[in-house]
């Protein structure tokens, strides 16, 4: 009976892994942020009401069609917020998704995380807020930024439970400004919108002169029955809220971001480690999973 939970766990983890055409080497994804969630995410994922392939035509979300019909209002909000310098990187290592983009040029503004208030967001893109109060389904929503040579390394988000909607604002409207889902390549263009699932291996990267500005969502994925749907809303009022970080010192921190800085200055101890010696860091880490797994049997 012991072995029932980390069976289950270990079967959630295949079935996202194997899911795609593209993966990660088996070991990296044991070890993955996203097979924390694993089981979840299978549930999200055999439950969705709308088709679970890398890209989802924007028509099976027809209320998001508001915001393609004002995409040049957002973009006002966002050129506005671009040229006060305002969509930029987390000073405080308080954003635990996606700290690790940040050293490619990644940037951010916040309009709406969850449960989370962002009063910056308030005041200075009231348009976009309104339009994003009028859409329950939308439960996060930026302005992402990637100038000229950013990039963003393969990788697949944590939860499954949304989807990923991308409308253009400011981009090169050029193929080398690209993101890949599953191996598939989708092409920015302005005013116009994509929508897919992030939990599939997806990369990013511009390599133009010219710099990208997306309205980037996280929209709940439709399901089939109440419970699940009920389930999906009630996991991300309680668990994604709490991974909420702000624009500014006046917006709200969630739970989880304040221990992120912590979590910052220990992870680059490990990094150091890791350059300073390679194969003791491979010992150590081996180790330590090793341990678990015989305490775990022993218990």
């Amino acid at each position: 009976m012991k072995w029932l939970i980390p069976g289950i766990w270990l079967a959630a983890i295949l079935f996202g892994h194997l899911r795609g055409r593209v993966r990660l080497p088996f070991v990296r994804q044991l070890l993955d942020h996203s097979a924390l969630l694993a089981p979840i995410n299978a549930l999200m994922v055999l439950n969705s009401r709308v088709p679970t392939t890398p890209y989802v035509s924007p028509d099976q979300f027809p209320d998001l069609q508001v915001l393609d019909r004002n995409w040049e209002m957002i973009r006002e909000e966002a050129l506005a917020l671009a040229a006060a310098q305002r969509i930029k990187a987390a000073e405080k290592h308080d954003d635990i998704g996606f700290n690790s983009f940040f050293k490619y040029g990644w940037k951010r503004f916040y309009l709406k995380w969850y449960d989370a208030r962002h009063p910056s967001a308030e005041a200075l893109c009231p348009k976009t807020v309104a339009l994003l109060r009028e859409l329950p389904s939308v439960k996060a929503a930026m302005f992402a930024e990637l100038p000229p040579g950013g990039k963003l390394n393969p990788h697949r988000d944590p939860y499954a439970g949304s989807l990923r909607y991308h409308l253009g604002l400011i981009t090169p409207n050029d193929d080398r400004c690209q993101i890949v889902v599953d191996g598939e390549p989708y092409s920015w263009r302005d005013g116009q919108s994509v929508v897919f699932d992030e939990t599939y291996i997806h990369s990013a990267r511009n390599d133009t002169d010219s710099n990208r500005i997306i309205l980037f969502c996280d929209v709940e994925r439709p399901m089939r029955w109440r419970w699940a749907g009920a389930l999906n809303r009630w996991f991300g009022k309680v668990a994604m809220s709490a991974a909420s970080s702000p624009n500014d010192g006046g917006d709200q921190t969630g739970a989880i971001n304040r221990l992120t800085h912590l979590h910052y200055r220990i992870d680059q101890k490990r990094r150091a480690f890791k350059k300073w010696n390679k194969t003791a860091y491979k010992a150590v880490k081996w180790g330590l999973i090793v341990l678990i797994v015989a305490a775990f049997i022993a218990i």
